[in-house]
């Protein structure tokens, strides 16, 4: 295993208010972590900070043992919680996009799973339904041989009867060195996929742990013990 993403005394503002608080994390390859918090815990700002989006902060933070800039980007496969694409684009322009932007993308393994998902190969994106929409983006995601994939809630408009199919796509279109943060509130459906979880509260890492030893150690699920926490 190694070191992926490296997190050392990250603070972060909005104003004055402080978002993220003294955040300390490593994680390491070959692990599905999950990031776990209710709405306004810091988990999207602390996704964005990793991907560059967000600058302005304090702290240090190194990605495949570099700090956050243009390698970093060439290592992270990221799926925002909001769609991206352009209006007058096809599935097509977009598939054509990333190859050109990225030399890990494999076509064909997205053209495979856009079949297996049903998804048109030259539809314009607007006349898909919203689910339609993020397993397509979850597609081009996990499509890229990357060393990092962060998604940021992947299952948020998916319908429950084909949640299990998003899992299965990613549980199977990554290598098993590489590492993936997931940001989800549907604990239920996605824990026991995860080998990893972290709780984020007001912007603090209240928890992070081996999913395994937390429930032997909790006598309870994941999901359980987030209600507990969160007296959700």
């Amino acid at each position: 295993m190694s070191e992926l993403i490296q997190i050392d005394n990250l603070n972060k503002k909005y104003g004055k208010k402080l978002v993220l608080k003294d955040v300390h994390l490593t994680l390491t390859s070959g692990k599905i972590i999950g990031l776990l918090g209710p709405n306004g815990s810091g988990k999207t700002t602390l996704i964005k900070i990793l991907n560059g989006l967000l600058k302005d902060y304090e702290g240090h933070i190194h990605i495949d043992q570099q700090p956050i800039g243009v390698h970093s980007k060439s290592v992270i496969s990221y799926l925002p919680d909001e769609p991206y694409f352009e209006n007058w684009m096809t599935t097509s322009d977009a598939l054509n996009l990333f190859v050109d932007m990225y030399e890990d993308f494999d076509l064909n393994k997205a053209l495979s799973l856009m079949e297996r998902m049903d998804i048109e190969k030259s539809i314009k994106i607007k006349e898909l339904s919203k689910g339609m929409k993020e397993k397509f983006q979850l597609i081009l995601v996990m499509s890229r041989k990357a060393k990092i994939y962060i998604l940021d809630e992947p299952l948020g408009g998916i319908d429950p009867a084909a949640r299990e199919l998003i899992l299965d796509i990613i549980l199977n279109n990554y290598a098993e060195d590489a590492l993936v943060l997931l940001s989800t509130h549907l604990i239920a459906d996605i824990e026991k996929i995860f080998d990893e979880v972290i709780f984020l509260k007001n912007g603090e890492v209240i928890l992070h742990e081996n999913s395994e030893d937390l429930r032997m150690r909790r006598q309870a699920s994941i999901n359980d013990v987030f209600k507990e926490e969160f007296k959700c």
